[in-house]
């Protein structure tokens, strides 16, 4: 008989407790002083059965919004894309989604495998030379950027620009606490950083300059004119970068970028809530050996029949701390198996005309949104996100626009006060023309009133 869940008695309590020798529960706990012990009556609910369990959760489930039947224009990180029908279908197989790290190569040549293609095009994707196995999402991945620019070069100034995602800049400053870097953020000016006041910071203690592309604001940076003015040679220049976007912009290895990252959210990742995520981390040879995480390499077995194995492992866990190059000591292998299958299933033509259909889309939005006289407040050129001046709080704008069954875009002003009553908006291409037009005239009539 197949049994869903496996109670335990009465019995097998008793025998487990007279097997180490005690009385009671309470008695795991005599070494916790008494007065520190939690000592309260608990309000708890009377004990529901399985179906009546099942149903009270159904009917919480039921009351979220989703963006199966919601139109969604929330983007500001995470985005809701088409996820073929054959990414769960892969994650879903028992040899993958249980699978652990794969420290024996000899068992492991599927799970090594998958995350070699994924080495790969993520390096396809961004023009860089090597990339590792993945780490935990886009924010951590430019953490361990930073670190290693500090490795690196033994410098402890870091310039970011405010265009690169608010979350992502916390985090830089958590990871840089533990080196005691210092974290100079460049305003921006039109949308996107200001070229002046970086060029201002540039010093020879600068071990990075970190830029967004495209920018959490949805713009475009000149990574070419940034690229010309760090002339130190020893100063990298690290991107974050939306690798869908790269599926039809020209990639950031071809600015002379040092280190690229991002998540790869977009590719075969539902929003779910905000996570989890995989982080891409990409550089090149020369950098090598400082990046973090683990990586995949293909040789060759004792026949010569084409293998793979762990390589380049400078982590704390197989070398002295005080050498490694960092304390990441695992990836998101499942997820970045479901971008990997969902990169595939596109294929290198099919990310391109998705990159391009969520631009032209946005495009229609933004252009709709004008003849209502809508203030735009950035004219530079963007990829599927814009920013839109409502005049008017945003919060409130996005409470009207649930009543419609509409999911309104990022309120700028928690993050950017100048940007008060401005709304990042977010366009990709399960969006269709009618939710689109819905949109336009929804806010069209809370923007007149």
């Amino acid at each position: 008989m197949d049994f869903r869940y496996l109670p335990m008695t009465e019995k097998d309590k008793e025998a487990m407790l007279e097997t180490i020798g005690i009385t009671s529960t309470e008695e795991l706990f005599a070494d916790i002083p008494e007065d520190i012990r939690l000592q309260r009556a608990y309000k708890l609910k009377q004990a529901a059965s399985e179906m009546e369990l099942e149903k009270e959760l159904t009917d919480l489930a039921n009351k979220n919004m989703n963006t199966k039947n919601i139109s969604s224009f929330l983007g500001a990180g995470v985005y809701h894309h088409f996820i073929p029908s054959v990414v769960h279908h892969m994650i879903s197989r028992s040899e993958f989604y249980t699978a652990y790290t794969p420290y024996q190569p000899e068992i492991s040549q599927g799970e090594l495998q998958a995350i070699f293609e994924f080495q790969s095009m993520i390096c396809e994707i961004t023009g860089m030379d090597v990339a590792n196995s993945s780490l935990y999402d886009g924010g951590t991945a430019l953490g361990e950027a930073i670190n290693v620019s500090y490795g690196q070069t033994k410098r402890k100034k870091i310039i970011v620009s405010e265009t690169v995602h608010p979350e992502y800049r916390e985090v830089i400053h958590t990871y840089g606490r533990g080196f005691q870097l210092e974290i100079v953020e460049i305003k921006a000016t039109n949308g996107i950083t200001d070229l002046a006041l970086l060029e201002e910071e540039l010093d020879e203690e600068t071990a990075a300059v970190v830029i967004q592309y495209p920018n959490f604001l949805g713009q475009m940076e000149p990574l070419q004119k940034i690229e010309k003015l760090i002339k130190d040679p020893k100063t990298l220049f690290i991107t974050s970068c939306n690798p869908l976007a790269l599926g039809y912009l020209t990639p950031p290895a071809e600015f002379g970028a040092d280190i690229v990252v991002g998540d790869t959210q977009v590719f075969g990742i539902p929003a779910q809530f905000g996570g989890p995520h995989c982080g891409y981390f990409a550089t090149t040879k020369k950098l090598m050996r400082k990046m973090p995480g683990r990586l995949v390499g293909q040789t060759t077995d004792e026949n010569g029949l084409r293998g793979f194995v762990l390589t380049l492992q400078a982590r704390e866990q197989h070398i002295r701390r005080d050498k490694a190059t960092s304390n990441i000591c695992s990836n998101q292998a499942l997820y970045a198996l479901a971008s990997s299958v969902a990169m595939t299933a596109l294929g290198q033509e099919g990310i391109r005309e998705v990159a391009y259909i969520n631009m032209q889309k946005a495009r229609y939005l933004k252009n709709k949104l004008i003849e209502l006289n809508i203030s735009i407040p950035f004219s530079g050129a963007f990829f599927n996100e814009f920013v839109i001046d409502l005049k008017q709080p945003i919060e409130k704008v996005n409470e009207k626009l649930r009543k419609k069954n509409i999911i309104g875009g990022y309120d700028l002003g928690k993050t950017y006060p100048e940007l008060e009553g401005n709304m990042l908006v977010a366009v990709t291409e399960v969006k269709t023309k009618e939710e689109l037009d819905l949109f336009v005239k929804e806010l069209g009539d809370l923007y007149e009133n």
